[in-house]
């Protein structure tokens, strides 16, 4: 009787453990046809998390971009990535001569390029130009362009003359070449004619070496008189910018005796080397730059305010 009994329970155990195995077998196949794409279309497979084998979506333009710049800050040592000026205004301001740098003439009938040192907005901006044409860095060519920052040549015939294409490259990549006379004098100095030849002269080349005629001058050392707006502005000249500020490869020098930085200041550096100061183009504009970003300040293009 005992061994009856132990062979039923026998029989419920086997008969149990049979319908589990078929039970996992069941789910095996199931499994494996989920696997294999056979469980039919019904079935959705859920998208693997980020970082786990999932596709890597791209990044929008914009962050590509930035990512870009803050690739180009760290390789040219800059302490962070320059500021991105706003928009070119859709009405420009009225630009005027700054009051106590007038000629005798200027605010009559003549109509005279005007002389300024800042440009009126209320955007935190500043403008960069570069005067004379000594040193023709590549690498200042590509630290400009890879780092997007705008900035205004002022040339002077007789230091460009050995290397046009240089500046042709600049003014490829988006720059402004102005006038800075052909031999750098100083114009006060010279008669009428004298300043004429020298500002008209420099229009010529211009226009033979790189096809414009500029509206824009600046008078060597920033130095000039009545007879310099008058030769100027018979030779086509609208505008003659000075500056605010001047930035060397080791100081600043300011205009205003507050030694800061205003919205709208023209600042002025110049195309120099090792020969002329204890640095490179590249040195100079890492102290432009780092110093412009850190008080908030974005470099804007001189000519779309003009």
């Amino acid at each position: 009787m005992r061994a009856v009994v132990q062979n039923d329970q026998n029989d419920k155990r086997s008969s149990r453990f049979g319908r589990l195995m078929r039970g996992c077998g069941a789910v095996a196949l199931a499994s494996a046809a989920l696997l294999s794409g056979c469980a039919g279309p019904s079935v959705t497979r859920p998208a693997p998390a980020p970082g786990h084998g999932g596709p890597v979506r791209p990044l929008s333009p914009q962050a590509a971009e930035h990512a870009r710049l803050v690739a180009a800050a760290k390789r040219w040592g800059l302490a962070q990535v320059p500021l991105t000026p706003p928009p070119p205004p859709e009405e420009k301001p009225r630009i005027a001569t700054r009051y106590g740098f007038e000629v005798e003439h200027q605010q009559k009938n003549w109509d005279l390029p005007p002389v300024f040192t800042t440009v009126p907005t209320l955007q935190k901006i500043v403008f960069l130009t570069i005067d004379d044409g000594s040193e023709k860095d590549p690498r200042f060519l590509q630290m400009m362009q890879e780092l997007k920052i705008p900035y205004t040549a002022f040339l002077s015939n007789y230091l460009v003359e050995d290397d046009y294409s240089y500046f042709a490259e600049m003014q490829a990549q988006g720059h402004t070449l102005n006038n800075h006379t052909l031999h750098h004098p100083y114009l006060p100095g010279l008669s009428y004619e004298g300043q004429r030849t020298e500002i008209c002269g420099m229009q010529d080349i211009m226009e033979q070496q790189f096809g414009t005629r500029p509206t824009v001058f600046r008078p060597p050392y920033g130095n000039y008189n009545e007879d310099t707006l008058r030769a100027a502005k018979s030779c086509g000249i609208k505008y003659a910018p000075i500056w605010n500020e001047e930035v060397y490869v080791d100081h600043w020098e300011f205009r205003e005796d507050d030694q800061r930085i205003r919205r709208g200041d023209i600042v002025l550096t110049h195309f120099r080397g090792r020969s002329d100061w204890n640095g490179t183009m590249i040195d100079d504009m890492r102290r432009f730059l780092d110093k412009v970003t850190r008080e908030g300040f974005a470099v804007a293009r001189l000519e779309d305010y003009l």
